[in-house]
């Protein structure tokens, strides 16, 4: 991976050059939602969870249901996106019980 800026053609491109810290919540969904449907690139797609729910934090915990009024969400993106989303969680609540056991000692 080389460090010159550029433009690139989707958001998996901007993450492999500059690591995925540098993406936007929504250039991170785009990753998730793709691909796009006609009309409706992952990119738009990922903007629309965005619109819907305020944030990545207003997307977790939501019925997975609420997805399916997002147009260009079917069953696959929403499975991908619930699994994406229980990860986080998951790594979440490893490193706060992490930080507990470090002040407690």
């Amino acid at each position: 991976m080389n460090n010159h800026s550029k433009a690139w053609d989707h958001a998996g491109g901007k993450l492999a050059e500059l690591g995925a810290a540098a993406l936007t919540e929504a250039e991170l969904l785009a990753i998730l939602v793709a691909p796009g449907t006609p009309g409706n690139s992952a990119e738009k797609i990922a903007e629309n969870i965005l619109e819907k729910f305020g944030s990545l934090e207003g997307l977790g915990g939501q019925p997975l249901e609420r997805l399916y009024d997002i147009k260009g969400m079917g069953d696959t993106k929403i499975i991908r996106l619930a699994a994406a989303l229980e990860i986080a969680r998951r790594v979440a609540l490893a490193a706060n019980a992490e930080k507990e056991t470090a002040t407690q000692n």
